[in-house]
């Protein structure tokens, strides 16, 4: 699947046919299209995914033993809007997605007691820089994590470990420390998504 968005109206347009089909798939009436804010995808999948109620999707764990996805960890109602995500952000789509699974095990509704929010866990400050607007609507969540991996990708030089150590604690403890900051909790982070990618990767 190769997907090259460029512009809110591309990626209006692609959230629209996903959202067709997920219709499709499960059954859902699909709702009257809106129109997109140009500074952030929005879709009519907010609240959908995760909701657990009729016609909503429930988070599904990425360990599921015995589960055959793929490669992917993610939920299949989740793994198109990853892609896109990441491959229009510049991305490489596998390692957003270990970032995700690490993040949030996929689960929208996800909040960190230090405030984080949503399937890439963005801080409030970070979220709004990114004209992320409802940081708990999957598209929206999405997008904006895969745009600020991707700052984190270019500011150090596309080297993967220092752009997670980045996303995970700042991009100025990163210079700092001239690396990894010696943090417990930075330091398993990236171990973790590595381990991930790597993992899928390798299937």
């Amino acid at each position: 699947m190769t997907l090259k968005l460029k512009g809110p109206d591309a990626i209006q347009s692609r959230m629209r046919e996903i959202q067709s089909r997920l219709d499709a798939l499960y059954g859902r009436r699909s709702e009257p299209k809106r129109d997109l804010p140009s500074e952030s995808p929005g879709s009519g999948l907010t609240g959908a995914i995760g909701a657990g109620g009729p016609g909503g999707f429930r988070p599904m764990s990425p360990f599921v033993p015995g589960l055959d996805t793929g490669g992917s960890l993610a939920p299949a109602d989740l793994r198109p809007l990853i892609e896109s995500a990441a491959e229009n952000a510049g991305v490489d789509p596998q390692l957003f997605e270990a970032l995700v699974a690490q993040e949030s095990a996929f689960d929208p509704h996800a909040k960190s007691a230090a405030g984080a929010m949503g399937l890439s866990q963005l801080m409030p400050g970070t979220a709004k820089a990114l004209g992320v607007e409802n940081p708990f609507d999957p598209v929206q969540n999405l997008f904006g994590g895969a745009r600020y991996l991707s700052q984190m990708m270019t500011r150090f030089g596309g080297d993967m470990r220092l752009a997670l150590a980045a996303y995970n604690a700042g991009p100025g403890a990163v210079e700092r420390h001239g690396g990894i900051p010696p943090f417990r909790e930075t330091m398993n982070y990236v171990q973790r998504v590595m381990g991930r990618y790597e993992a899928m990767r390798n299937r």
